[in-house]
C-alpha cells in the first residue's frame, strides 16, 4: 500500500482514502475461496484477472469471502456500498469543497483500489441502476480505465487490481444489462455453511459466548435452513450477541430462556411458534 495522500492523473490532484482494516475471518467453504482465487489468478502476462459475482442469500458471508481472497492475494481491501441511489461520479470521483476554497477531487473506494493496485468490493451490485454500471463497463473489459466526466480525466487500472460484486436473491434488485452480464464471470454461488461451520463461525464472532447459548442459536439456524428461510449466520452472530447480553445483565435465568428472548424479539412469536429448539 502507498502511504501517498493523493496522486496525480493528467495534471488533476486525487485525494486517497484508506483501505479497510478491521475484517472478520472466513471459516470454512474451502471451495468457493478457491473459485474466487481462481477467477482472480493471471495464467501468464497477457492474461487479465475476471471479475467475478457472488450470489447468494444476505447475510451468508459473501463479502467475508472477498476479503479473504484479498487477504490471500494480500491486497489492500476498499469496499463500496451499491444502492439504488448510485450514481456514476458517486462510484469514481466526487468534488468537494476545498478547506482554502476551490474544489478537491476525492477517490472512491474503486478508484482507490485501481490506483493502489487493491482489491474492490461492490456490495448488493444488483442493486444499482444501468446508468452506473455503464461508467464501469471499460473496467470490466480488456481496457481496465474508468473516465470521470467530473474531473475530465481517464483513470488506469494497476495491473493487481481485482474486482468482484456481491448480489443477494431478493425481489429489490435489477436486472443487470446483458452486456454487463457478460462481464461480471464467472457466478459463484456462496451457500449456507455447514453446522460445524457455522459452529466455528458463531464462536469466532462471539469468542465470550457461552457453549449452551451458541448450541441453542445453531438449532435455530438448522431448522430456519431446512425451511429455506432467510435467516444466516449473520443473524445467528447478533442472536447470540443479544442472548449473553441479555444473561450478563440477569434478565433471563438460563441460557434457554435467553436465547428465547433474543429471538421473540428478532423473529416475532407468530414465526418462532413453528420452531421446535433443541
Amino acid at each position: 500500500m502507498t502511504d501517498s495522500a493523493s496522486v496525480t492523473i493528467d495534471g488533476v490532484e486525487l485525494y486517497l482514502g484508506s483501505p479497510v482494516e478491521r475484517l472478520p475471518p472466513w471459516i470454512g467453504q474451502r471451495e468457493v475461496l478457491m473459485q474466487l482465487l481462481a477467477a482472480w489468478s493471471r495464467v501468464e502476462s497477457a492474461d487479465l484477472p475476471l471479475n467475478p459475482r457472488l450470489l447468494g442469500k444476505p447475510g451468508v458471508g459473501k463479502t467475508t469471502l472477498a476479503c479473504a481472497a484479498a487477504r490471500e492475494l494480500d491486497l489492500d481491501i476498499y469496499i463500496a456500498q451499491a444502492t439504488m441511489d448510485t450514481r456514476p461520479e458517486d462510484l469514481i470521483v466526487s468534488p468537494v469543497l476545498a478547506p482554502g476554497g476551490g474544489v478537491r477531487y476525492m477517490a472512491s473506494p474503486l478508484v482507490n483500489a485501481m490506483v493502489r493496485g487493491g482489491a474492490l468490493i461492490l456490495d448488493e451490485g444488483n442493486r444499482m441502476s444501468e446508468k452506473s454500471w455503464a461508467s464501469l463497463a471499460p473496467l470490466l473489459d480488456h481496457r481496465r480505465y474508468v473516465e470521470s466526466l467530473v474531473a475530465g480525466i481517464r483513470i488506469p487500472a494497476h495491473e493487481e487490481f481485482r474486482f468482484v460484486t456481491t448480489m443477494n436473491e431478493d425481489a429489490s434488485t435489477y436486472e443487470l444489462p446483458e452486456y454487463i452480464h457478460s462481464r461480471l464471470m464467472p457466478q459463484i454461488y456462496v451457500d449456507f455453511p455447514e453446522e460445524n461451520e457455522e459452529r466455528e463461525i458463531l464462536q469466532a464472532q462471539v469468542p465470550f459466548a457461552d457453549d449452551e447459548v451458541v448450541e441453542y442459536v445453531l438449532s435455530f439456524l438448522r431448522a430456519a435452513h431446512d425451511r429455506d428461510l432467510r435467516y444466516t449466520v449473520r443473524d445467528g452472530i447478533n442472536l447470540v450477541r443479544y442472548a449473553m447480553k441479555v444473561l450478563k445483565r440477569g434478565e433471563a435465568e438460563s441460557a434457554p430462556d435467553a436465547v428465547d428472548m433474543a429471538l421473540r424479539l428478532s423473529v416475532g412469536d407468530d414465526q418462532l411458534e413453528e420452531f421446535e429448539l433443541s
